[in-house]
């Protein structure tokens, strides 16, 4: 077997080909949780719900009050993995955080896990929830989930975060794609030694499933995909994060930001040349941690509360 700093190292790669995001940076959001415990314990007095929803029992919890922000977190992780973000982003408005299917508090059900499922889960929490329209943000995984809410459910998306998400499964690099397959049952019980392992069993309504949400995400990674199209259908405002050392180059976002018009013209001086979706590289930062970065969440909100553009 191999050492556990070498495990963890490649299971943060095998996370990320079809950008599911890993726990790796799970430390550093206990550290930042531990630094603002006021932030803490408020997150720990939220009480959870569930939504039965397309035949799942989805966990969701509600932070602040205002606006509504569908928060969606990525692979092999839970709501826990943005740290200080959350309770930045609730500050002034009404955040729908959620655990995915197979993940966290979100037992799976006899389905793949695919974000076309996933992101009509959302649209019928929205509906559980009496929600005509909300703005959606995902990291990841929870990205392409969130794409896809806009993609499928159009009418009930107002502003679009997307945040270190690839719309094409080759736009990996190329150590990433090298990894693609490795995830299944059987590499279950090496990775009960990770950080997500430690994450997924507190949570879970049934921690004997990790083999197989494992074996769902391997399968995932097997499927090629190119989302141009959808993206380029998207209606709604959106913003592209990505740090400068992701799982992508920044081209790969620059090309999406491109799909939804940007990048065209000139903005001019008064502005009025500037698409109404767009784009933040941020320096510094990796797949691992942009999600626990409050630069990220400072980011997301100054577009969030940019209306009208």
């Amino acid at each position: 077997m191999p050492s556990i700093p070498a495990l963890t190292i490649r299971t943060r790669l095998l996370a990320g080909a079809l950008a599911l995001a890993t726990f790796a940076s799970i430390s550093m959001t206990a550290n930042a949780q531990a630094a603002d415990r006021d932030a803490g314990a408020a997150r720990d007095s939220v009480a959870g719900h569930y939504a039965e929803v397309n035949g799942i029992d989805l966990y969701y919890q509600i932070h602040g009050s205002g606006r509504p922000l569908v928060l969606l977190h990525g692979g092999l992780g839970a709501i826990e993995m943005f740290g200080p973000v959350l309770p930045a982003l609730s500050e002034g408005r009404k955040v729908i955080a959620v655990d995915l299917q197979g993940h966290g508090r979100t037992a799976d059900i006899d389905r793949p896990l695919s974000i076309e499922y996933m992101a009509d889960d959302i649209a019928a929490l929205l509906d559980h929830l009496e929600i005509e329209r909300a703005d959606v943000m995902g990291f990841s995984l929870g990205g392409g989930v969130a794409l896809q809410v806009a993609v499928r459910h159009p009418d009930k998306v107002d502003r679009l975060v997307l945040v270190s998400a690839a719309f094409r499964s080759d736009a990996y690099h190329q150590e990433i794609l090298q990894q693609q397959g490795m995830v299944n049952a059987e590499a279950a019980e090496a990775m009960k030694q990770t950080p997500m392992y430690e994450l997924y069993s507190s949570l879970a309504p049934r921690p004997e499933d990790w083999p197989r949400l494992l074996t769902k995400i391997g399968e995932a990674m097997k499927v090629d995909y190119d989302y141009s199209e959808q993206v380029a259908s998207i209606q709604a405002p959106t913003l592209i994060v990505a740090a400068d050392s992701d799982l992508f180059p920044p081209s790969h976002a620059v090309e999406m930001f491109g799909l939804l018009g940007g990048g065209k013209r000139d903005g001019g001086w008064d502005g009025s040349g500037r698409p109404k979706s767009r784009l933040a590289i941020l320096p510094g930062l990796t797949h691992y941690n942009i999600a626990d970065d409050l630069v990220t969440a400072e980011t997301a909100i100054r577009f969030l509360d940019e209306r009208g553009g």
